[in-house]
């Protein structure tokens, strides 16, 4: 195209080898290209649906404000919880004393505590590195750096987390798009699931008048935080989001609840599954997994053509035959489905 209007503008004169026109002809369509692919990547920066990480971040900072004040994308977190220390009585464990799990995530003590002999002493612990690697589940072992005399190096787990990682750039493009197709209104249904979205570790919020009109009923999910319980939160995940509720929501309304969904199992019973290994088994149970995630709802039927659907849409199922095939309609509005047991027949 460049060549042509250089040739144009000569009056139609031809190029001749690798003379200077060609040459600087060649180069003026290259810069040409190049600025348009540039126009063409920054064109999808523009907007929140298309953004990359980078410009996606810019978009959230303008239009998210988090529950911790921040703004944009939420951070990740750091876990704590408590530790058993067995060691001579009176052994002292300073605060600070640095501890690390089987996969080297790094803690630190964060109060001084005496050893209490074959008892075991309970001291509180934090993780040093944020994300959800830092939780720890009861029977796990955390290991201390340097020895302290008297005082056994290993020390169980009785409970850390609180720990999740940075939010993804599906979930705050997720968010940006809500807050911008569903601007604040005052108490809306949906600000309270926006209030609650803005909560650190919350993946999934619904809201609605349970108790009838008048009322607001939350209730939400942390899938990532609370994976070991099928994302149901926990006594202290529910106060953290009613505290920032209360804080958001208009003064009018006459009872405002934030509780957990209470789960219910699904169970799918497959039979005549080609091909039957243990990796295809896998990937039917993540996909089982993902469908749920997306669309289950407190009060929400599972319908057995989304179960259908998701183990056909599983990359290496040939063909299968769902023998439970009913819909699984949910005890209360309160209940949502979450996967129980697949059984291969």
């Amino acid at each position: 195209m460049v060549r042509g209007e250089v040739t144009t503008s000569l009056g139609r004169a031809s190029f001749v080898g690798n003379s200077v026109l060609r040459v600087m002809a060649d180069a003026m369509a290259a810069v040409c290209h190049l600025t348009l692919r540039y126009l063409d990547w920054l064109s999808l920066q523009f907007l929140p649906d298309t953004a990359e990480h980078e410009w996606l971040d810019r978009h959230g900072d303008i239009w998210l404000v988090n529950a911790d004040g921040s703004t944009g994308r939420k951070v990740a977190t750091f876990a704590s919880g408590s530790i058993t220390i067995f060691g001579d009585q009176g052994a002292i464990i300073p605060a600070g004393t640095r501890l690390t799990g089987s996969d080297d995530w790094p803690y630190e003590t964060t109060q001084q505590v005496f050893a209490n002999g074959d008892i075991g002493v309970t001291a509180m612990v934090r993780a040093l590195n944020p994300g959800a690697g830092g939780n720890k589940a009861l029977g796990d072992v955390l290991s201390m750096e340097t020895v302290i005399i008297g005082v056994t190096s290993e020390a169980p787990v009785i409970d850390i987390d609180g720990g999740v990682n940075d939010e993804t750039d599906e979930q705050l493009r997720e968010r940006v798009l809500r807050r911008i197709q569903q601007p604040p209104m005052g108490g809306a249904a949906y600000d309270y699931e926006a209030w609650a979205l803005a909560v650190p570790g919350v993946t999934r919020a619904w809201a609605a008048s349970e108790m009838g009109i008048g009322t607001v009923t939350v209730r939400f999910m942390m899938d990532d935080m609370r994976a070991d319980n099928d994302g149901i939160p926990t006594q202290e995940d529910i106060d953290a989001v009613e505290i920032y509720i209360n804080g958001k929501r208009p003064v009018a309304v006459k009872d405002t609840f934030v509780v957990a969904p209470v789960k219910q199992e699904i169970t799918c019973i497959i039979d005549q599954l080609v091909p039957d290994t243990e990796s295809v088994r896998a990937e039917i149970e993540q996909s089982l997994n993902l469908m749920l995630r997306n669309l289950a709802a407190p009060g929400q039927t599972i319908f057995a053509a989304w179960k259908s659907y998701a183990i056909m849409n599983t990359t290496s199922v040939v063909s299968f035959h769902l023998a439970n095939n009913e819909d699984d309609v949910m005890q209360s509005v309160g209940h949502i489905g979450i996967l129980g047991s697949v059984i291969y027949d």
